[in-house]
């Protein structure tokens, strides 16, 4: 089955408020691997799992519609809320049960959320949607993101790197230590010969101390912690922001850093019609 995680209003606004977009140059990748194989127009893209659509809005410019869709009805109202393009659509569905005709999508995307679909089911939908030569892009990132400050940057990385370490008891099983694997194994198990993994792609974000920190609060293993013992999850956020400013020689949490995110992502063209 699918695991259903971010869908209180209150975590679907902070989603949106914290949670890092995929970079410009990955979406750019993504389009000339979709032209390269299938060639232009771009008409339907369909973006799985959208949360509150930062992605979606990213492949609006490229394409005649896109669609998002998610099972949570607060990600959507976000998503909703915060979508400005004539061409966006939004849908409440699982990823595994996508109300979509047979061969009708040029692209079917997922950033960051395929690890919770269940992995099979999935990939046959975004095999039925699909167009011949039509393509799917799957896109995440690792949690062990390094952080830049000067000549602070490595002991920043090692009290970042250990308080994911320290959370690691309070992740999903599902998704295991790393994502990684989950997304390997759905590329290894998708039969399309036109198909490219690529690890991994570091982009380097600034954002303030505090904006990282609100990130990091609406990881997954957090939240699992903070639903567990809110008191425990408060202060276990706030010695990390205290030891990270200490570090730093800085009291003011607004002050900026340089947030190094490593992302991942596979590629797959699907065949043309017999």
């Amino acid at each position: 089955m699918a695991h259903r995680r971010f869908e209180g209003k209150e975590h679907a606004a902070s989603y949106l408020r914290y949670r890092v977009s995929p970079p410009q140059e990955l979406i750019a990748e993504i389009l000339a691997f979709l032209e390269n194989m299938k060639g232009r127009p771009f008409d339907l893209a369909v973006d799985v799992g959208c949360g509150s659509g930062q992605g979606t809005l990213l492949l609006a410019p490229h394409f005649t519609q896109v669609i998002g869709t998610d099972i949570s009805p607060a990600q959507l109202e976000v998503a909703l809320a915060n979508s400005s393009a004539p061409n966006i659509f939004y849908r409440q569905c699982p990823a595994e049960e996508l109300p979509f005709a047979d061969g009708g999508v040029d692209l079917v995307t997922s950033m960051t959320a395929a690890h919770w679909f269940h992995r099979p089911r999935f990939l046959q939908e975004a095999d039925r949607l699909l167009k011949p030569r039509g393509c799917l892009a799957l896109i995440s990132y690792t949690l062990d993101m390094d952080l830049e400050y000067g000549q602070h940057s490595h002991t920043l990385t090692d009290i970042c790197h250990q308080f994911y370490k320290n959370l690691l008891p309070f992740r999903s099983a599902h998704i295991g230590t790393t994502t990684v694997p989950l997304y390997k194994q759905m590329y290894d198990s998708c039969p399309y010969p036109d198909k490219e993994w690529h690890e991994c792609l570091r982009m380097r974000r600034p954002m303030p101390l505090s904006g990282y920190i609100g990130m990091v609060e609406t990881f997954s293993s957090y939240r699992a912690l903070l639903k567990q013992d809110p008191v425990e999850a408060h202060r276990f956020s706030q010695d990390f922001r205290n030891r990270l400013l200490s570090e730093m020689g800085e009291s003011n949490p607004d002050t900026e850093i340089t947030v190094v995110v490593k992302y991942f992502y596979w590629l797959a063209c699907k065949p043309a019609a017999a």
